[in-house]
């Protein structure tokens, strides 16, 4: 339902994506003393760096670097934020002149009054799942997305609400609204940040390895979140059946470098976070067992070939080999037995693991590409965001005055995308000034 409401506000900047690239450049803009608006279409800004355990190749505490970070951005004020919202359209009117429509989702929680006390959570008899857990556990139809979100606010899954009232009635700040509705609200700014970010390759496509079908074949953010400080569970433990894995296999370039899927490009950071990961399981399960089944390892920034280097000091074993296939045993336990092609010795061999976890690729968020019904966004041919100028002005698009930040141009890690982050910042601060 949308409300016949329209506003009409100005700012100096548009940023569409409120992740580490988003956040980033507007607050480089902020900071500089520029009007700016993040919109982020999540009930929390921090992106995908926040529900991160740890970042290679230093180990450092994604959450300890993201939340002061986010905390910074929410507080800045010339930094306006809309969570919960959707681009609908923008139109370049003349130079440092866009026009365009913001489209806001009710939480039905009004923000400013909620005090995170969770007692609606407790209250709500609607058990769901967990979609920032990545449905590892459940969540209620009322909740807060994760401890650690931004605003740390409460939100109703109306979708999965049954109306029952249970949440108002225990609300000691009434701050519940059910009548909230969508909202059109129509801005002027004079530049535009794209930082749209990249959508994790769906293995449900590849179902010869059997996501969806065996409960103990996991993805790679899923396993982040049994690593992550904030995780589900106080160890890292099998769904299948919740016992503490003995033998674990991580399948790389599952969605990557594959044109039968329609992604033959290579994700850039599937090796090292899969190495990354094999480290802290290393920490976390000391007997247990990690196998990295690989076709290259692509070490190719500062102190990753050493990060490498250190995961096979520690145990961890790499293998040569293309999966062909991955099945259940037949005793009913959940392992799994692994059917692959040894590169090395040039035959196919089987594994028995009793967890997988798919290192699943980074693909293009083409949202971006439908923002634009006057002008053309191009895009390059893997569908990221094309960049004008890679080499000299790399944050340049196809529209003068719209610049990319992070993984919206393409495949990068956290430190290029704050980097790339620092470009569009500049170029956008370079096109303000020359109004």
């Amino acid at each position: 339902m949308m409300s016949g409401q329209s506003k009409n506000i100005s700012f100096d900047a548009l940023v569409v994506g409120g992740g580490i690239a988003g956040g980033e450049a507007a607050l480089n803009l902020a900071t500089t003393g520029f009007k700016v608006l993040l919109v982020e279409k999540e009930l929390s800004i921090g992106g995908k760096m926040i529900m991160l355990s740890k970042v290679f190749p230093t180990l450092d505490c994604a959450a300890c670097i993201t939340t002061p970070k986010v905390s910074e951005i929410s507080r800045h004020p010339n930094i306006t934020i809309y969570t919960s919202s959707e681009v609908g359209n923008i139109n370049k009117i003349a130079e440092n002149n866009f026009e365009a429509t913001i489209i806001r989702k009710p939480r039905y929680v009004v923000i400013e009054d909620c005090t995170a006390c969770q007692l609606c959570e407790q209250a709500c008899p609607v058990s769901v799942p967990d979609q920032y857990q990545y449905n590892l556990v459940g969540r209620k139809a009322a909740f807060i997305p994760f401890s650690i979100a931004s605003p740390k606010a409460a939100a109703i899954d109306i979708d999965n609400c049954i109306l029952c009232g249970a949440c108002e009635k225990v609300c000691p700040t009434n701050c519940i609204d059910f009548t909230q509705e969508t909202e059109e609200i129509q801005i002027s700014v004079k530049t535009v940040i794209l930082a749209t970010g990249f959508k994790l390759f769906d293995p449900l496509l590849m179902p010869r390895y059997g996501f969806g079908l065996f409960k103990n074949v996991i993805t790679s953010m899923q396993m982040e979140r049994e690593l992550a400080p904030t995780r589900p569970f106080n160890t890292v433990l099998r769904p299948g059946d919740g016992k503490v894995p003995d033998k674990i296999a991580y399948v790389l370039c599952t969605g990557s470098r594959d044109a039968s899927i329609g992604n033959p490009i290579c994700s850039q950071i599937c090796c090292m976070y899969s190495i990354k990961q094999s480290q802290l399981l290393m920490g976390a399960l000391p007997m247990a067992d990690v196998t990295i089944y690989y076709l290259n390892i692509r070490s190719f920034g500062k102190g990753f070939e050493e990060f490498y280097q250190q995961a096979k000091g520690m145990g961890v074993n790499f293998v040569k080999g293309k999966i062909g296939k991955i099945r259940e045993t037949e005793n009913g336990n959940g392992n799994l037995i692994l059917r692959y092609e040894d590169i090395n010795e040039g035959i196919v061999k089987e594994a028995e693991h009793d967890m997988v976890i798919l290192s699943v690729g980074v693909l293009p968020n083409q949202d971006a590409s439908g923002f634009f019904p006057k002008e053309e966004l191009k895009l390059d041919p893997y569908k990221f965001i094309y960049q004008a100028d890679s080499l000299i002005s790399p944050a340049r698009t196809s529209i003068d005055g719209v610049f990319v930040a992070g993984t919206a141009s393409g495949p990068m890690d956290i430190p290029d995308s704050i980097l790339s982050a620092g470009s569009a910042s500049a170029e956008a601060l370079s096109y303000l000034i020359q109004e």
